[in-house]
């Protein structure tokens, strides 16, 4: 089935807040509209209002057909508690729910008093059987293991119907993420920040995926590689501004045509506000030239000398008018409101004295951890050196950092950490900063020397306000828990950043700013990352790829 939606005069928030408003997008078949914006600026909310999960402030949403199947992806930060791979794939499908509806229409057949007075039980089991069908949901089972094992995640024959979710490492999870939208039969699809956790290859399987597909796609992501390879439209939530518009042309046009925008903008207000101010500014000067020539002409011409009187009195008059007149003038410019600017990332990352020259060595180290064997490696890391790390997941790039940093004793070999390394880290799980502390207090304790007042400061700096810092930490959004993570590089003192996906649940500004950062940084940097874009951007001495529980030097 191809289908369109429509949605007119949007406008979507929380509470009494409305993030945005007066929204338009018209999503037809092939459509692929990429949602940018910052944190905040109402991304989710507005898949959430597509989807019919949540109903929108003002405006109106259509589908043509009005049955049409969508499928909404939200992030999940948290796998649910007992569900199996195959429970948690046929849920993101949507074919859980349609086996529900399809059982409770059968139901309704055998019993009429099931269904709803007025409703024959033969129409509501025929669309119900029709749902089914559509969603994939007769054949699931049988697709499961084959797209799986494609995905490189073998399991024996009903493995996946006794495995659990929670079971699975964060790589597993998003391999098994990944197979649940390529075994989805949605018409239109809506996607929160898919490429998370993808290694390479599953971004590579994401975009023929989403490229690919016959139907429209709404999609919200901050990997500016994915953006620019797959998005048709881009619809920019600009909530400095507050406004949304829509860019055609795709991802790298957007920023184009946005950056003229932008220019053309400043270019305007600057026009105008140049333009007012001369006119203030000689509307003031004839005002004086007034007043003072009232003045000298009181004082100058003699009470009885009409003629002066008279001839200062008309003087004055005209220069009264020119006043008007510049004040008509002023009155009738086309007003133009001043481009508000947006919140900026201003960070830096915190040094500290050198460390010993030798930062960290591993020789003939070995480390095991369940089934999965990291070595045997022999690796050195140098003062100052810079090393981007990548690999598929699974491949142990977070065990080669645990080990580098002396929290894995090898099984077999040595494995020594320098003097004086001071680590800053952003590990995957962003778990410096978890628990259900305020998040004020828990920052507070890692950096003794700072004041709370200097902490609260440095905190808002990061867009992490009032609200923000007196919630338990573990109630924070991923991206928010990330700020902080920055926040607390910023504080303390750092020779040795070891940054694990650090772009995951940051904002496109944040991204840029923490890009800039790592150019002036003059430390020992070990990155890990996905992001493409992020590993052309960041200079880099050396490139470790790791699979296969292997290190090789690239």
């Amino acid at each position: 089935m191809t289908a369109t939606l429509v949605a007119q005069g949007l406008a979507g928030g929380y509470g009494h807040r409305t993030l945005f408003d007066s929204l338009d997008l018209t999503v037809a078949p092939g459509d692929v509209v990429g949602v940018v914006g910052a944190n905040g600026a109402g991304k989710s909310t507005l898949l959430r209002l597509l989807a019919g999960v949540d109903q929108p402030q003002a405006g109106t949403i259509a589908l043509a057909p009005a049955d049409a199947f969508i499928g909404w992806l939200p992030q999940e930060h948290e796998r649910v508690a007992g569900e199996t791979v195959a429970e948690y794939i046929a849920r993101r499908t949507g074919c859980a729910d349609a086996t529900v509806e399809m059982d409770a229409a059968a139901a309704g057949l055998g019993d009429p008093s099931l269904v709803a007075d007025g409703v024959d039980p033969s129409d509501v089991y025929s669309a119900a059987l029709d749902r089914w069908l559509a969603s994939g949901a007769a054949d699931l089972d049988e697709r499961i293991p084959a797209v799986l094992a494609d995905l490189g995640f073998a399991l024996d024959e009903g493995a996946s119907e006794q495995i659990l979710m929670t079971s699975l490492s964060g790589g597993q999870a998003a391999r098994v993420g990944l197979a649940a939208l390529l075994l989805s039969r949605f018409d239109i699809v809506l996607l929160d920040e898919p490429t998370n956790d993808l290694d390479l290859d599953g971004l590579e399987r994401l975009e023929t995926f989403v490229r690919g597909l016959r139907g429209g796609v709404v999609l919200v992501s901050h990997d500016r590689e994915f953006l620019a390879r797959c998005v048709t439209r881009v619809l920019e939530l600009d909530l400095a501004q507050g406004s949304n518009q829509v860019f055609g042309g795709g991802y790298d046009s957007y920023l184009e045509e946005r950056a003229t925008n932008r220019r053309h903008a400043r270019e305007k207000y600057d026009e105008f506000a140049g333009k007012k101010a001369d006119l203030v500014s000689r509307a003031r000067t004839q005002r004086e030239w007034s007043s003072q020539g009232v003045r000298n002409a009181m004082k100058k011409a003699p009470d009885n000398d009409k003629n002066r009187r008279k001839a200062a009195t008309e003087s004055s008059e005209k220069q009264a008018q020119k006043v008007r007149q510049m004040e008509s003038r002023i009155a009738r410019l086309d007003e133009v409101d001043e481009p508000r600017k947006e919140w900026q990332l201003e960070f830096t990352i915190g040094a500290a004295p050198r460390s010993s020259s030798v930062v960290s060595t591993l020789s003939s180290a070995v480390f095991r951890q369940g089934d999965f064997t990291l070595g045997p490696v022999s690796l050195q890391v140098n003062a100052g050196e810079r090393i981007g790390i990548t690999g598929p997941n699974g491949a142990g790039k977070s065990t080669l950092l645990r080990a580098l940093l002396g929290r894995q004793t090898p099984d077999e070999g040595t494995a020594s950490l320098g003097a004086s390394v001071q680590v800053g880290e952003i590990d995957q799980a962003r778990s410096l900063l978890a628990g259900s502390r305020p998040l004020a207090d828990a920052f507070e304790e890692l950096v003794p020397d700072m004041a709370s007042g200097e902490v609260r400061t440095l905190l808002a700096k990061f867009a992490l306000k009032a609200d923000h810092v007196n919630r338990p930490v573990d109630e924070l959004s991923p991206g928010e828990r990330t700020r902080a993570g920055l926040a607390l590089l910023q504080a303390r003192g750092v020779n040795l950043l070891v940054l694990d996906e650090p772009t995951n649940h940051l904002d496109l500004p944040a991204i840029e700013q923490l890009e800039e950062a790592l150019e002036s940084y003059e430390g020992t940097l070990l990155l890990v990352t996905h992001d493409r874009r992020m590993l052309a951007t960041v200079q880099t001495d050396r490139h470790w790829r790791v699979e296969a529980g292997q290190v090789t030097e690239l």
